[in-house]
């Protein structure tokens, strides 16, 4: 991991170390596997012209606020990103404060005003379906154009495909609202990870034998409903979690909640954010005759749990 990979959310006063680079631009939700192909790419050409591998990417994303209706739900959130972005030894990511002027934009101006001007860039990788500018009026044969008049190297990624299939943020963004959390870790560089707040439940788990952490504020998108097998991390410190995702239906809930049971926890999380990675999906929410019949199936439920972790941990 690239630990010393740079958050920057503005182009004033760039730091000089971090100019005359390789760049690419883009949204990287997620960090995929299709994206640390690219990014591997980038730190390659890095290399070649002898300076920094930088990100350029949007806060909030761009379609928050042309299309607020149809934006996707993120797969990841800005801090986590830029973890994930230096483990793949990016040097630095600007994380740019998307607002309406900078969308307005044009594709020669953005080129001109942050490709060119406040990266100062010596070399570009982009991925073939690449856009840019105004209303997406820039592809990457626009920026093949603009790069070849100002004598900046671009590669073209092709998008990377596993068993015939594009590796897309899309298609993970359809396997984590199925379920298919485990699929989706195939095509991640890491475990589908959600990040929440713990708020006071109905503590209901407490006189059952299996306190769980409530999580609120989730700010990412969640699995299908059903019960899962992960991992909790509390600040450096990762716990199994047996993850319950959607209503109660034996006690007569039917609000959709997020409830991790931390496995050999014991200690006070209210009020603290925690991070839950998602290795499998157990099974689906039922209605059980009785706590007693509910309580023998949580048992199994922690103990598949710890068989799944297991390996993960080791």
């Amino acid at each position: 991991m690239n630990s010393d990979v740079q958050l920057l959310r503005s182009l004033n006063d760039f730091p000089k170390r971090f100019r005359g680079g390789a760049v690419s631009v883009g949204n990287f939700d997620g960090v995929h596997r299709g994206h640390a192909h690219l990014i591997g790419r980038l730190v390659a050409m890095a290399r070649h012209v002898q300076g920094p591998a930088v990100v350029f990417t949007f806060d909030p994303h761009p379609a928050q606020l042309l299309r607020p209706a149809a934006a996707p739900t993120p797969l990841g959130w800005t801090d986590r990103n830029v973890q994930l972005l230096g483990e793949l030894h990016v040097d630095a990511v600007v994380a740019y404060p998307t607002d309406e002027a900078f969308l307005r934009l044009e594709a020669r101006e953005f080129f001109e005003q942050v490709v060119r001007g406040g990266l100062g860039s010596r070399a570009m990788v982009e991925g073939a379906n690449f856009f840019f500018g105004l209303d997406r009026s820039g592809d990457i044969d626009v920026l093949q154009g603009f790069c070849d008049e100002a004598t900046i190297p671009l590669e073209v990624v092709e998008p990377l495909r596993i068993n015939g299939l594009t590796v897309s943020s899309s298609r993970i963004r359809s396997l984590v609202s199925a379920g298919q959390v485990d699929e989706a870790h195939s095509l991640l560089s890491r475990p589908y990870r959600i990040r929440g707040t713990v708020v006071t439940g109905s503590r209901r788990g407490v006189t059952l034998g299996f306190p769980t952490a409530n999580l609120e504020r989730i700010d990412t998108l969640l699995p299908s409903e059903g019960i899962y097998a992960g991992v909790a991390r509390v600040e450096e410190t990762a716990h199994p979690a047996a993850v319950n995702v959607g209503p109660n239906p034996t006690f007569g809930e039917e609000g959709r909640k997020v409830e991790a049971y931390l496995v050999d926890f014991s200690g006070d999380l209210y009020g603290r954010t925690i991070e839950v990675d998602f290795l499998a999906r157990l099974r689906d929410i039922r209605h059980f005759n009785s706590p007693e019949t509910l309580v023998a199936q949580m048992q199994r439920d922690v103990a598949a749990t710890r068989r799944i972790v297991e390996p993960y941990s080791t």
